[in-house]
């Protein structure tokens, strides 16, 4: 009499499962076929560590259909974080890791084919953060189109359709009178990277990664983090130096003064290149001695002001200060003007009175 199977109930028969335990503490996982070679002696054939491909190589050696694969989303999530997430850049890593982190809280447990529209809509209302809903239903969207290529599923993308949360633009302008006051508290690596963000556009990111090998043959050359958009920015017009050449040229003397051996442009005085934490913790310095100063001089509307300035609206307010739409787009890198212009520019157009 057959005895009947009392492990690996979850797979097909005569596919084996073996676990083992690794020195880091992790487990690895592998699966088998439980086959025989031309002698009749018994073998076990590796099908790999994923489960969805192990099922077909069984049914190849097996010659039978391939299984219907009914997998939960948690193993989805786990396979999408594993093979999709590390090829995105960096900024993008930690969005999608920050909202995975959601949608297993809610869906890991469902099985990927219940999930329907209007269980993403009921989600979407029920989230607080109603722009975060947003991008955790974008990364949904695109995890069950990642399923259906993986052939986990074949059902339609619930994602599809499901209408989003308004979202509006951040409107906050940094004018003359709050740069100045926040500048004027900042260190001078702060100040550097400010000016630097200013006079070329680009994402803080982009502003401290840029390196003194991106200055050659007159240009600034920048590769985009979030896009690999690539620009050339001129560090001289017709013929003369421009504030940013002059900016770079300062810069460069600086290092040289201080024997500065890292390859970065935004460095302490003491020679260390300014990682995205130090930018953050001078910046919140300055901007606070800035609202002190304010304070002590009765101005709370300025104080308040200040209180909202990010170091990310220094990109809107290049843009902002541009007065051609068209050069205020390519430099900062948009395929779209419409972008530049509606999430951008923050202030409103010049125009010409009736008379």
């Amino acid at each position: 009499m057959r005895l009947k199977k009392t492990a690996n109930r979850d797979l097909p028969p005569r596919m084996l499962r073996r676990v083992r335990s690794l020195k880091s503490g992790k487990q690895w996982v592998g699966y088998y076929y439980d086959g025989r070679d031309e002698s009749g002696k018994r073998i076990e054939i590796p099908l790999g560590t994923d489960l969805d491909v192990a099922k077909i190589e069984w049914a190849k050696l097996d010659r039978k259909t391939v299984p219907k694969i009914a997998r939960l989303l948690g193993d989805v999530f786990d396979r999408y974080e594993r093979d999709v997430i590390p090829a995105k850049a960096p900024r993008t890593q930690k969005d999608n890791l920050l909202s995975l982190k959601q949608l297993r809280a809610a869906f890991s447990e469902a099985p990927i084919d219940a999930i329907t529209p209007q269980t993403l809509a009921q989600y979407r209302d029920k989230r607080s953060g109603k722009v975060r809903a947003n991008r955790e239903l974008a990364l949904l969207s695109h995890i069950y189109n990642m399923a259906r290529e993986w052939g986990i599923s074949e059902k339609e993308n619930p994602a599809t359709g499901v209408r989003k949360n308004k979202e509006l633009p951040r409107d906050f302008y940094a004018d003359p009178e709050i740069w100045d006051a926040v500048y004027g508290c900042a260190v001078p690596e702060l100040r550097e990277a400010m000016d630097l963000a200013y006079l070329t556009g680009q994402r803080p990111a982009d502003v401290l990664s840029m390196r003194t090998t991106d200055c050659v043959d007159g240009y600034l050359h920048v590769s985009q983090g979030k896009t690999a958009k690539k620009l050339r920015i001129e560090l001289s017009t017709t013929g003369l130096v421009n504030q940013l050449g002059l900016l770079v040229e300062r810069i460069l003397i600086q290092r040289k003064d201080r024997s500065v051996r890292n390859p970065y442009l935004i460095n302490t005085e003491d020679g260390r290149n300014v990682t995205a934490s130090m930018l953050r913790l001078r910046f919140d310095d300055a901007r606070k001695a800035a609202i002190a100063r304010a304070l002590d001089n009765q101005d709370k509307v300025l104080a308040d002001k200040i209180k909202r300035f990010q170091f990310r609206d220094i990109r809107p307010k290049a843009a902002s200060e541009i007065g051609d739409l068209g050069h205020a787009s390519r430099l900062l890198g948009h395929t779209d003007k419409r972008i530049t212009e509606t999430v951008y520019r923050r202030i409103g157009e010049v125009v010409k009175p009736t008379r």
